[in-house]
């Protein structure tokens, strides 16, 4: 009997841990890049930040087990006190830079992190797997059919009826022996016994609750999530190519709570001038200038925009499109294809800026947002931006090469916690950590290399949940 609870007991066992049998993978590799290494590593992999880049790592270390590497990212300063030569080249050449320890980091977790570099540094930092351009859905992370954890769980239950078979057959072994009839038992008994029952019982509870909570640590969570927009505007050609600063647009991300989304004046700044977009041509602009009322022939706004008809409207701006395309094309008069261009242009104006609650072309424009967190946390992009001295990419990753946004990061809870241990508080030259008089002294003396966040009370619950 009592070998029968032991062998019931380490089936659950098996069952519960099963989940940290899981193969590497790119997909887990990059969240835990972005947790863990982005904050001081660049996500190109060739470029030094704060840390070394990080492609090439496994040829680098190749001349040592694999083991050594994983010692290193665990605890690198123990390896550097055991006078592991590779470690201890890397602490000359980088000191006093510490890196961050992660001791609790599996085996296959390291693995996936160096499937991801690996794959970044060959491959270029691609854009991930996502919702299709022109759709709403957002990828679900990890949907794919879970077949290792339903194979792991077969083999663990058929394991489990083997191992009752035996303790039935060592049973009526005992039994002949002690002079008694043996029990026969068939496979059928054996499922409907209720030692079989009770674990099928306990993995099927185990199994709902494990998804109960995974689902509910996910909810509300939209990484990867990428809206269409009504407008089709391309942060590569804006941020990218032309380098303009993100707080040009996103002005108020440096003097308040939220990074409000400009308002079409803001657009006209530049689009006053530059009429026709380098790849949409009027396709796109001709959206702003309906939406703001400014006239592209006569260079100037509508006086009384508000108050015209939709007719009036469309006889400006379809004016407009079949000048540029007859200008384009080198024309005296629209053909076929240019009527058909401006019609198909028109109706686009009208689908993007008319389908909104205004009901109206005349309006602001309508973007869909795709950043939002929880409304039971709370964070202001001003102390991130100004004081902190944050680069907007840390959180909304490299924006400036993407065509259509998408959310770059979780902004889960352990995602936000994980910055906050591991960002370095800028304290030089910011009047802001004046009041952290210990701290500027220790530094000076030597007695610590750095502040973090987390230092200054940048994990106390309140700071983020009031």
């Amino acid at each position: 009997m009592l070998l029968k609870r032991i062998c019931w007991v380490l089936l659950l066992a098996l069952l519960a841990t099963a989940n940290s049998f899981a193969a590497p993978t790119k997909e887990a590799g990059k969240e835990l890049f972005t947790a863990n290494c982005a904050s001081c590593h660049n996500k190109n992999m060739k470029d030094n930040l704060t840390g070394p880049a990080l492609g090439g790592v496994e040829e680098r270390w190749a001349a040592f087990p694999k083991k050594d590497l994983y010692s290193w990212i665990r605890n690198s300063q123990a390896l550097v006190s055991s006078g592991h030569p590779r470690a201890t080249e890397l602490w000359n050449k980088w000191k006093p830079v510490l890196m961050s320890n992660f001791p609790g980091l599996t085996d296959e977790q390291i693995e996936s992190t160096l499937m991801y570099i690996d794959d970044v540094y060959k491959n270029g930092n691609k854009k991930p797997d996502g919702p299709q351009t022109g759709t709403t859905e957002e990828k679900k992370a990890g949907s794919e059919f879970p077949w290792l954890f339903v194979g792991m769980a077969l083999i663990l239950g058929l394991l489990a009826f083997a191992l009752m078979r035996i303790i039935d057959n060592l049973g009526n072994v005992a039994r002949v022996q002690a002079g008694d009839a043996p029990i026969q038992k068939t496979w059928l008994d054996t499922i409907y016994s209720k030692g079989f029952i009770a674990f099928t019982v306990f993995a099927v509870t185990l199994i709902f609750g494990y998804k109960t909570v995974d689902n509910a640590t996910k909810m509300g969570r939209t990484q990867n999530y990428q809206p269409s927009q009504p407008i089709k505007f391309s942060h590569k050609i804006h941020a990218g190519d032309n380098k303009i600063d993100c707080q040009y647009c996103h002005d108020s991300a440096r003097r308040s709570k939220a990074s409000s989304i400009p308002g079409s004046s803001t657009c006209m700044n530049c689009h006053a001038a530059i009429k026709k977009g380098t790849i949409s041509g009027t396709s796109e602009i001709t959206k702003i200038f309906a939406s703001i009322g400014f006239d592209p022939i006569a260079n100037n706004y509508i006086q009384g925009y508000e108050n015209w008809s939709e007719k009036q409207i469309e006889e400006l701006y379809k004016k407009w499109i079949g000048q540029e395309y007859m200008s384009a094309n080198s024309l005296t008069a629209l053909d076929e294809a240019g009527q058909h261009a401006v019609e198909n242009q028109w109706e686009g104006v009208v689908k993007a800026l008319k389908d909104d609650s205004n009901g109206k072309i005349q309006g602001p424009v309508e973007w869909v947002r795709i950043h939002n967190l929880a409304d039971h946390a709370y964070f202001n992009h001003a102390q991130h931006v100004s004081v902190g001295k944050i680069e907007c990419q840390k959180c909304h990753g490299p924006i400036q090469e993407m065509e259509e946004v998408y959310q770059y990061s979780t902004l889960g809870m352990g995602w936000c916690i994980t910055c906050h241990r591991q960002t370095e508080v800028k304290f030089t030259d910011n009047a802001y950590y004046n009041q952290y008089e210990r701290y500027h002294k220790e530094l000076k003396d030597g007695a610590r290399t750095k502040v973090t966040v987390a230092d200054i009370g940048g994990l106390e619950c309140q700071k983020c949940h009031y």
